[in-house]
């Protein structure tokens, strides 16, 4: 099966609308709310109408179709610029030291503060994969395509990128972390808030969610076993992440208790790796398979592509690559190894 990453149009509503429900919720970014979804491809048209790179608050979605059937089988989203519309909180892991000098005793609490210190960051979010697809490296095309188009687009985004990984959801789809913390404070299930936080945004957090640090040794065992660990499912994108460089850097998900991954964007290892090339022929080719891009906004793609060094810059690519990409002879493309 051939496949390829295009930006998503209006006529994707539908296919990303079938996607969201396959989540199995705590997916903010992927809501299975047709409302919402349309919002989100109003929004990523207007980003990639705009010609200049400029740095301001802009959302991409993207969506990976089979060239054969046109089906769409996943999707992904790059966001330029986070809490612009709303704060983008967080919470932070901590400790906090105090001694007593007459019980000659030191105690050490590990805390949890609110926090927005990532606001202003890029992110890598809203990817999913349609279950039946999670073979043949479309996850990896999926994730590591989008640090390309950052690549590509470099005045649009950030010195600072960042992924928040699901967190842990229990067989009927509620959260231990909520469950154990903010679910006490909002009257509501983690289902009922992960579903208002992804249609109407998140000021309800900073309006009801005490200020306070939260000591984590007074939430219940099933609350703190869960801080900082990622949904089965993400373990593989986890790994991914850290590949690229990203780190656990002590912040995690305010709803469930995921942890936030963060890198320096001209330090992930894909865009530090990543180098453009001249087509210089299309035919067989010996060479390796690789990841490509090539065009720009509204008219970028990306595939996977047998591709042969020619030497000046200069590279020859198989016929399906080309097709998929859409590029000809002297055309530009972008590329990576798989690895």
């Amino acid at each position: 099966m051939s496949c390829f990453l295009r930006p998503a149009t209006s006529r994707d509503l539908g296919a990303l609308y079938e996607l969201a429900k396959l989540t199995g919720g705590g997916f903010t970014n992927l809501p299975p709310d047709r409302n919402s979804l349309a919002l989100k491809l109003e929004r990523s048209a207007a980003a990639l109408a705009r010609e200049a790179d400029e740095h301001v608050d802009d959302l991409f979605v993207m969506v990976l179709e089979n060239s054969e059937t046109g089906q769409v089988r996943g999707t992904c989203q790059i966001f330029t610029m986070v809490g612009q519309h709303w704060p983008f909180y967080s919470y932070r892991l901590g400790t906090l030291t105090q001694h007593s000098q007459e019980l000659q005793r030191t105690f050490r609490a590990d805390m949890l503060t609110l926090s927005t210190d990532l606001e202003g960051a890029s992110e890598v979010g809203g990817l999913f994969l349609h279950p039946r697809e999670r073979a043949g490296g479309l996850g990896m095309l999926l994730a590591r395509s989008r640090y390309l188009f950052i690549k590509k687009h470099r005045g649009r985004f950030s010195g600072r990128t960042l992924a928040e990984l699901r967190g842990v959801i229990d067989e009927a789809g509620g959260s231990p972390f909520w469950d154990g913390l903010a679910g006490k404070f909002f009257g509501m299930s983690f289902q009922e808030a992960d579903e208002f936080n992804a249609t109407n945004g998140n000021q309800f957090i900073a309006d009801l969610m005490p200020k306070h640090p939260i000591y984590i040794d007074m939430l219940p065992e099933s609350a703190r076993a869960v801080i900082g660990v990622p949904h089965p499912s993400g373990r593989a994108a986890m790994r991914m992440l850290e590949h690229e460089g990203f780190a656990h850097d002590k912040y995690i998900d305010i709803f469930d208790g995921g942890p936030t991954m963060v890198a320096p964007t001209d330090r992930i290892r894909s865009i530090m790796d990543a180098v453009e090339s001249r087509v210089a022929r299309i035919g067989a080719v010996d060479g390796e398979r690789r990841l490509a891009t090539a065009g720009r906004l509204a008219g970028w793609r990306a595939a996977y592509a047998v591709m042969e060094p020619l030497g000046d810059g200069e590279v020859g690519i198989d016929p399906v690559g080309a097709e998929l990409l859409k590029v000809d002879v002297g055309d530009t493309i972008m590329h990576v190894g798989r690895t």
